[in-house]
């Protein structure tokens, strides 16, 4: 199942916020994308998480970091694509400043989880999933009705309810998690499953917390202009 959209019920305006995420991680892989191969495989180990290292009390700097450099197009194709669909909805619930500091916490927690489950590990971690993972954290939790335009093989764009939707991406990831406590690094997908549980735990829980301190905010009022009339009426 393919997200190509939402309902967007929280859509009030641009969400700036979100699109400077989506800025920032463009172009961070743009400049990746000028460096040779050496150098690629350098800057990885620069500002990814490797969890040994941040057990040692070192390079903590790429918690942060790690969220913006991504491993190849599909990587931050995909992230970006959720990001833009889910993050709209929650930067305009929570506000732009509450809404980046949720960000980028959601996303440490992502990091920790990954950390705990592997710890020795000397394998940096990149992306911005477990940070867009507690954003779809949140969703579930405060737009578990909206409807999540899906591209299903076969059937084609259908209409799925985001907790349907969200509910088995957190399943899948939950079982994936699962077996890769039992598979060695060297062995595994190269995916940090507990990054992107542990972010969309946290997600949930934040959420949770700052639901009664920020309810939904009234709707913009659409206008609808009749041709020749120069007059607009509310809808």
């Amino acid at each position: 199942m393919f997200p190509i959209g939402d309902d967007n019920h929280g859509a009030r305006g641009v969400p700036r916020v979100t699109v400077g995420l989506i800025t920032v991680n463009v172009l961070v892989y743009l400049y990746q994308l000028t460096l040779s191969l050496p150098d690629l495989q350098s800057f990885i180990f620069t500002y990814g998480t490797i969890p040994a290292e941040i057990e040692r009390g070192t390079d903590l700097y790429t918690l942060f970091t790690s969220m913006f450099v991504h491993g190849g197009f599909a990587h931050i194709a995909g992230n970006m694509l959720f990001l833009w669909i889910f993050g709209d909805n929650i930067e305009q619930r929570f506000g732009p400043v509450l809404y980046l500091l949720f960000y980028v916490g959601t996303g440490l927690a992502a990091s920790a989880a990954h950390i705990l489950t592997d710890p020795t590990s000397l394998v940096p971690t990149v992306g911005a999933s477990g940070a867009i993972s507690g954003v779809m954290g949140a969703y579930i939790l405060l737009y578990p009705l909206n409807r999540v335009r899906t591209f299903i093989w076969y059937l084609g764009v259908v209409y799925v309810p985001a907790f349907i939707y969200l509910g088995i991406w957190f399943l899948t990831q939950l079982i994936s998690g699962a077996a890769a406590l039992s598979v060695p690094t060297a062995q595994s997908t190269g995916v940090a499953f507990w990054a992107h549980i542990g972010g969309f735990a946290a997600g949930v829980i934040v959420a949770l917390l700052l639901r009664p301190l920020r309810p939904e905010p009234p709707r913009r009022p659409e206008v609808i202009f009749v041709r020749g009339s120069g007059r607009g009426w509310g809808t």
